[in-house]
């Protein structure tokens, strides 16, 4: 390990952070247009972006520095349990392709902005959509404030903000936030977009340099596979067993199953993915994009692989995700320590920005025009979602600089539970209207206080609290806990539908109708073709 400031390192960091910092500022010049002033343009893009912008903002979006960062940490703690997340991000994009482009179609005829909106219009209930737009919100904020810890990391291995005094130790952290905060604030979803293509150039040449180069450092991928299997092999002295397994062992095959399964349902349902999906100018945009996400998957599987390669390089720090820093920080010459840490720190960047957009979004349209300000204009809407922007970012700040970041790191977890718990009202709402309104948000209500009752009643290998997989009911085995709740979910939903049916419970209006979850851009009455003040005035049936 290296003592001090990294110079050298520190002046590429630098460097590369104050291009995507002018990008971000030039970004709201980008595809400008006349009247900026809605959250059609601020929001989502404009809803223009083609396929490969739209790729790289998919993919900033979805593979963050938490990504980069925690992923192989958790090989790195515990073996091949962490390798859940590459068959996960591989069986979401067939599920995505059934559903993604009807979900678009059907916004864009009618000039939804988030998940909410259309729930909203299609079960005519703001209950539910003020339901879904909680739990969007509950599951995003502390996703945003894991991708400041993925900058803090960074910048601990670097070896700056180690001053006496809180300020002088978190100051390069607010100066990356502040920065944050202004070209989010300027640009909207057009900085993230434009500062994508800088990100994943800079991570795939990280991951290809490290895959490559750190193996020869070590003497090669079967000396990496021996250290780490000898690693894994010794007994905890708390626990007596071992640390973790190079395999998954037969007791192990329902968690990692069930744990892929409902992560992979979960994934594209998360606020930031949706803004990114409607940002696109076409239906076939999204089609296309589940056929070639998945090369970010196949990054994904060379990334986990760094979890050993700290193993075998003697890596010992007390945070895991502080092992991949230090891993390039000991293994990589200094100049190229600062590119990988540009690559995570961007790549913190990119996300928060977009996460803290589709929170804001969530506010603006489904709680304060829905609740508070039903006749807010477009340009109304569009200042209260820059400043809900701000402050959601302000909250994410808090919680890394005032909180244990197992706090953040749990309630994250949780996120996957329940976002999982969405999928009744907003996936099958684009199949079918069979559902009662009541019966789904009962459902809802159901599966998310079971999911964190259960995930806070089952210890995780670190702490009492916030595991992800427990019993199955009636198995035996352990699953997933979002899994099981899900199917908890549907059940009451399905059972409640049919005796609210049965006694005449009466149910609200469906403002959608078939064709137009079909319907593309060209198609007359697309939203996307009306005058940005009717666009945005659509979605508050």
């Amino acid at each position: 390990m290296k003592d001090g400031v990294n110079g050298v390192a520190l002046a590429v960091f630098i460097f590369f952070f104050l291009v995507v910092t002018v990008m971000g500022f030039v970004a709201s010049r980008w595809r400008r247009a006349e009247n900026a002033d809605n959250l059609d343009e601020w929001g989502l893009g404009g809803r223009s972006f083609g396929t490969w912008i739209t790729w790289f903002l998919l993919g900033g979006d979805l593979y963050t520095a938490y990504t980069f960062v925690a992923v192989p940490a958790a090989i790195y703690a515990g073996g091949a349990a962490g390798f859940f997340a590459v068959p996960y991000t591989i069986l979401c994009y067939p599920l995505v392709f059934t559903f993604l482009p009807r979900l678009w179609s059907v916004a864009h005829k009618h000039g939804y902005v988030t998940s909410s909106d259309f729930v909203r219009g299609r079960f005519g209930s703001k209950g539910l959509s003020l339901a879904l737009a909680l739990t969007g919100l509950l599951a995003t904020m502390p996703y945003i404030a894991l991708q400041l810890v993925g900058i803090q990391a960074v910048l601990d291995v670097l070896g700056v903000g180690g001053g006496s005094n809180w300020f002088m130790k978190d100051l390069p952290l607010l100066i990356a936030f502040g920065v944050l905060a202004a070209y989010t604030y300027s640009a909207g979803l057009r900085a993230p977009a434009l500062i994508a293509f800088v990100k994943d150039a800079l991570i795939y040449i990280v991951i290809i340099v490290a895959i490559i180069y750190i193996p020869i450092k070590l003497g090669g991928f079967e000396h990496i596979f021996a250290k780490a299997g000898d690693a894994f092999a010794e007994k905890n002295p708390a626990t007596g067993k071992p640390r973790g397994s190079l395999v998954s062992g037969p007791d192990a095959q329902w968690a990692y199953a069930t744990l892929a399964l409902g992560s992979a349902m979960a994934l594209f349902l998360y606020p930031h993915s949706v803004t990114a999906v409607l940002s696109s100018k076409s239906r076939n945009v999204i089609r296309r994009n589940t056929t070639i996400l998945p090369l970010y998957s196949l990054m994904l599987g060379l990334l986990a692989m760094l979890g050993f390669m700290a193993i075998a390089a003697g890596v010992k720090v007390k945070n895991g995700q502080l092992a991949i820093p230090q891993l390039f920080a000991d293994m990589f010459p200094d100049w190229f320590t600062g590119v990988a840490f540009a690559a995570i720190g961007i790549g913190a960047l990119v996300p928060a920005a977009i996460m803290s957009i589709a929170a804001a979004n969530l506010f603006t349209r489904n709680i304060y025009k829905d609740f508070i300000k039903p006749d807010a204009s477009p340009e109304h809407e569009a200042k209260v979602s820059k400043l809900a922007s701000l402050l959601v970012k302000v909250g994410a700040l808090i919680f890394v600089l005032t909180m244990d970041k197992t706090v953040a790191i749990n309630f994250q977890l949780l996120g996957g539970i329940w976002i999982l718990q969405t999928v009744p009202a907003l996936v099958g709402g684009l199949f079918t209207r069979w559902f009662h309104r009541w019966g789904l948000l009962a459902g809802w209500a159901v599966g998310m206080a079971y999911g964190t009752w259960r995930a806070y009643d089952t210890p995780s290998a670190t702490q009492d609290h916030f595991g992800n997989t427990n019993l199955i009911p009636f198995i035996g085995e352990k699953g997933y806990i979002g899994l099981t709740a899900f199917i908890l979910n549907v059940l009451v939903a399905v059972v409640l539908t049919v005796v609210f049916r049965a006694v005449g419970v009466r149910d609200g209006v469906d403002e959608t109708k078939p064709s137009d979850y079909t319907a593309d851009a060209g198609d007359p009455g697309v939203a996307q073709e009306l005058p940005p003040a009717t666009a945005g005035a659509a979605g508050g049936h």
